[in-house]
């Protein structure tokens, strides 16, 4: 298993000092953060040639990242005696992205892949599968439809304002919903947010003022959400699916982060908002979802407002079973819920992690001895 917080120093550089000489690396640290002031490097020598960036925490956001990729770029001007450097890359964490392509253009990258949250993911998540914090899937007494805990609600995260409208206008009633009544990260009312969405949804400045938020879990007035450590033990033991909001949910990429396995750990069936493709993407590194218990349709849909309209209403769906029709449909998902937390613990992940990464490493040596 990869450190993932020592996952440049212990496992790139080496391996790029030896095998990729005269190049200098790049990467953002700690991780989440991708602005200048945290961008390092190894390597400072007058005769380098070349160097890779790493931009693999994040999802690219031109908008947010280009003063960040300028900043890469100067500092590697005095390459190759001022020339300019003969070989540069970009190695990302997301997969057949139409932004990669926008930026490797402008920049004169060259893109590789390799996918940075399935490791960090199995860094952080290590040893849940030794607690009793998690009951055994076949003992657990289903009592609410699906659980969606939801803090920052702005910025590029305005899908999940929008699925909760449609929740709210859907009224599901047997949900485990968290949704705050301003946005941490922006410090905006969400119903401030929503307006800019009125042209679209004229009543949904209305729809939020009444829906009395924030929302919380049995009354808490806050509860814990964590990249690095799984939680809501008891409120997940009790729910027939985890509804995953991703980080990125707009446009044509595949990025998946932590959060996808979160219900994965959990030993959870999960719904996934997430960019068109998101399942077919999961499902090519071994795990199942849940298309022979309930719609996934939504996974093909390419317009982005109508995948958000078919994902809330599966989740409608699931909200209307009764009692028993709701412990049934938990129950048809449970070999592809245990296939999946073994495939995670089991090493079988990992392996094929490990030759993907490989893989990348092999490749990017060919290109820059071209």
């Amino acid at each position: 298993m990869i450190r993932i917080d020592e996952i440049y120093t212990n496992t790139f550089w080496p391996y790029v000092r030896q095998h990729i000489p005269l190049t200098r690396m790049f990467f953002c640290d700690p991780p989440g953060r991708s602005d200048s002031d945290s961008l390092f490097n190894h390597g400072e020598d007058v005769w380098e040639n070349n160097y890779i960036f790493f931009h693999d925490q994040e999802p690219i956001h031109l908008e947010i990242h280009t003063e960040l990729f300028d900043d890469v770029v100067r500092r590697n001007e005095d390459l190759n005696h001022t020339k300019g450097p003969l070989h540069s890359a970009v190695i990302t964490s997301e997969r057949d992205s139409a932004m990669v392509q926008q930026v490797c253009s402008h920049y004169g990258w060259k893109s590789y892949y390799y996918f940075f949250h399935g490791w960090a993911s199995l860094d952080w998540y290590r040893g849940y599968d030794r607690t009793f914090l998690i009951k055994p899937p076949d003992q657990r007494k289903i009592t609410h439809s699906f659980i969606s805990p939801n803090r920052i609600v702005g910025g590029l995260r305005h899908h999940r304002l929008l699925i909760m409208y449609h929740l709210l206008q859907q009224q599901v009633s047997n949900a485990l919903i968290s949704f705050p009544m301003v946005c941490p990260h922006e410090n905006i009312a969400v119903v401030d947010l929503v307006k800019e969405f009125s042209a679209q949804y004229p009543d949904i400045v209305n729809t939020f003022t009444a829906a009395g938020l924030p929302w919380n879990f049995d009354g808490e007035l806050d509860h814990p959400m964590h990249s690095c450590w799984l939680s809501l033990f008891d409120e997940c033991n009790s729910t027939a699916a985890y509804m995953v909001t991703e980080t990125v949910f707009f446009g044509q990429r595949h990025h998946l982060t932590e959060k996808t396995f979160k219900p994965i750990c959990l030993k959870m069936p999960f719904v996934l908002a997430s960019t068109a493709g998101s399942l077919e993407y999961l499902r090519s590194y071994g795990f199942k979802t849940f298309g022979d218990v309930w719609d996934e349709s939504y996974d093909l849909e390419t317009d982005d407002h109508a995948r958000i309209k078919k994902i809330s209403d599966l989740l409608q769906y699931l909200d209307s079973l009764d009692a028993t029709e709701l412990q049934n449909t938990y129950k048809a998902c449970l070999p592809a819920v245990q296939h999946n937390h073994e495939h995670f613990y089991s090493g079988a992940f990992e392996k094929l992690l490990w030759a993907e990464l490989s893989h990348m490493l092999e490749d990017m040596t060919r290109d820059f001895r071209i």
